[in-house]
């Protein structure tokens, strides 16, 4: 034990820190989850932590750990949104301070919650690459300590006091599901339950689309993904962190992968059902819960990392889950052009009883023959079998259904 970057008495000194600064934050059982997996299930709230995420933790125990010098310099962080709110709070609580380099495109409402809690904040570069590169240039040119992410051991520390408070607050917990970036928070869980706890089952989550763990554990070291992308911008990275990877490789219980549809089902069931407001990367456990969940030994807690969102993101992300649900879809259809038609149209969507989201009637392209019109639907229905049976009664009133989707 010795040998690893962090012990337990590591994470617990790190628990006693936070005393006063991070909350411990809820846990929240679910019904509608545990139903779908045949095995209780109960959510760690970390979207309810100061800052909308776990985040506060790490970072608050990194700064208060620099040397009077170190803290005079300042700290200087890269981040689209979760981190770099996480360092302005716990910076400002210290009286330390920082400056914070965000994407050019970073979502408003981040880089104002950020600006909020202290930090000066500058946009730069397209990509985070390039901001980092921007945050890495000021750290050498102004003396500032640079607080990563996830690579580092006191940033790790801090993330591990979430597993303590999970198996206070669930001794029970057999199986505990983490979303996975860079690896800071897996890696801090891992080693304060696998410590006290080793029959626990302490297993990771990444988006398939941005998936470096994977081929990482399988290599034995740290893989470089050639490309990734995924609405969970949260867990979006491309390489693991060095000392997280060696955490995990000794400690967890493998990662799992998930679909961009399944992580748009679990955002909307956290809103829906568990009545809570989570990103895409925070309900990243509860995609794993629909695409794994039978193969999991319950009871199981799915940490919800965080809850920034930005509203636009939600919108899209909600109504491709309803897509998914079989409660949202889209269809082009092509109809007589003559007086009446289309209320004709609106009459059997309204006998469907079904709700028309959208409208578009296009009559004059080259396409079209003579006397012909197309018209774009999208509607709200109930569910796969409602849209069935409006698929039904369309066909059968006579209308040519081009596409749907």
């Amino acid at each position: 034990m010795n040998s690893w970057p962090i012990t337990l008495d590591d994470v617990r000194g790190a628990h006693k820190m936070l005393s006063g600064i991070a909350r411990v934050t809820p846990m929240e059982g679910s019904r509608h989850l545990s139903s779908l997996i045949g095995s209780p299930v109960h959510l760690k709230c970390e979207n309810l932590q100061r800052t909308g995420s776990f985040k506060l933790r790490g970072a608050y125990v990194r700064i208060a750990g620099l040397s009077p010098d170190e803290r005079a310099a300042g700290v200087v962080a890269a981040s689209a949104g979760n981190h770099a709110q996480g360092v302005a709070l716990a910076a400002t609580t210290l009286g330390v301070r920082s400056t914070v380099f965000m994407p050019v495109a970073a979502p408003l409402p981040k880089v104002a919650a950020t600006r909020d809690y202290g930090a000066e904040v500058r946009l730069h570069g397209e990509n985070f690459d390039a901001t980092l590169d921007a945050a890495l240039d000021f750290a050498d040119a102004t003396g500032a300590v640079v607080i990563h992410p996830f690579d580092h051991e006191d940033v790790v520390a801090g993330q591990g006091t979430v597993g303590l408070e999970i198996l206070e607050q669930c001794p029970e917990v057999r199986t505990i599901l983490v979303g996975v970036g860079g690896g800071g928070l897996l890696a801090g869980i891992a080693t304060a339950v696998k410590q006290l706890r080793p029959d626990v089952r302490v297993i990771g989550v990444q988006a398939a689309g941005a998936a470096a763990y994977p081929p990482s554990l399988r290599a034995g070291h740290p893989v470089t993904l050639d490309g990734f992308s995924t609405m969970a911008d949260g867990i979006q990275v491309g390489r693991p962190g060095d000392i997280p990877f060696e955490i995990i490789n000794r400690l967890a219980d493998g990662v799992l992968t998930v679909s961009e549809t399944s992580l748009a089902q679990a955002l909307l069931i956290c809103l829906e059902r568990c009545k809570l407001v989570v990103e895409p990367a925070g309900a990243s456990t509860v995609a794993a819960l629909l695409e794994h969940g039978a193969g999991l030994e319950g009871p199981v807690v799915a940490v919800l990392s965080g809850g920034n969102i930005d509203p636009l993101l939600m919108q899209r992300v909600l109504r491709h889950g309803m897509v998914a649900a079989g409660r949202y879809f889209s269809l082009r259809l092509r109809i007589t052009d003559r007086p009446g038609a289309l209320a004709g149209l609106l009459g059997v969507l309204t006998r469907a009883d079904t709700n028309v989201v959208d409208i578009s009637h296009v009559r004059t392209d080259p396409k079209l023959d003579l006397g012909e019109a197309e018209v774009d639907l999208h509607l709200e229905t109930k569910g796969p079998e409602h849209c069935a049976a409006v698929l039904s009664g369309l066909r059968g009133s006579g209308y040519t259904i081009l596409n749907q989707s």
